[in-house]
């Protein structure tokens, strides 16, 4: 038996990087894996990428920012596998980089709107589903950006420890009901998002990094599946650095 077998997991954000990598993961585990983006041609990548190693997966388009959407993710999962039993709410976006006092207001919002937002969104709907049956686990993905401050991204930052702060109320209020709700706090990984933030100057991120290195998005996979398998069944409410050791020093 895998981890997942006949287990029904969301991932919101899976056309490329983190999201990609830990639908893939979710499968290979024996998941029903619903890949969820607002890129179609990323996210029906990801689910060929998932059919050529023998897994099961489906798309659905969503913006995470849009409740309808939100909803229609949640309901067509279930009308199409009958129950949701995980969920990685991994969707975001790094805004535009600029002070505080310059951070435009467009920017701003939509960065909440996405990060902050979204999740709450997901959870909102996710959470219903699972309490039908009785069992659920959430992961949300937040980042060292929501345990630390940076300097001119205020609107991801905030965005990030928001995620942290919902994952715990979350965890608070279902606790009692089988529902457990984490997050992780990616540091810098070699995704497209990095390359986009760093203009292509990853090394830099890395000579910063205690262990010498950017991390691969597979290694934070293998944290989420960790948190949403029976194997953490104790562990709810924490938001969990996979960070090369950024925040300890």
């Amino acid at each position: 038996m895998k981890t997942f077998d006949n287990k029904v997991v969301i991932v919101t954000g899976a056309g490329s990087g983190i999201g990609r990598a830990t639908a893939i993961a979710f499968a290979q585990e024996g998941a029903k894996v619903i890949v969820s983006d607002i890129k179609e041609q990323d996210g029906l990548a990801t689910v060929e990428a998932i059919k050529k190693e023998k897994g099961e997966a489906y798309f659905i388009k969503c913006d995470v920012s849009f409740e309808d959407q939100v909803k229609n993710l949640v309901d067509k999962t279930v009308e199409k596998y009958g129950r949701l039993d995980c969920a990685y709410n991994n969707a975001g976006v790094e805004g535009s980089p600029s002070s505080t006092v310059e951070c435009s207001t467009e920017n701003w919002d939509k960065t909440i709107n996405i990060n902050l937002k979204g999740v709450w969104l997901c959870m909102k709907y996710e959470i219903p589903a699972m309490l039908k049956y009785g069992k659920g686990s959430i992961v949300n993905c937040s980042s060292i950006a929501g345990l630390v401050g940076f300097e001119a991204i205020p609107a991801y930052v905030a965005s990030k420890h928001g995620v942290i702060g919902l994952t715990e109320t979350a965890a608070l209020e279902f606790a009692k009901k089988n529902i457990r709700v984490n997050a992780v706090c990616p540091g810098a990984i070699h995704t497209p998002m990095l390359d986009r933030f760093t203009h292509g100057e990853e090394k830099a991120m890395a000579d910063q990094d205690p262990m010498g290195r950017v991390g691969k998005p597979e290694e934070i996979a293998e944290s989420v599946l960790w948190l949403c398998s029976d194997k953490s069944s104790y562990v709810t409410g924490q938001s969990i650095a996979v960070d090369g050791g950024w925040v300890a020093h």
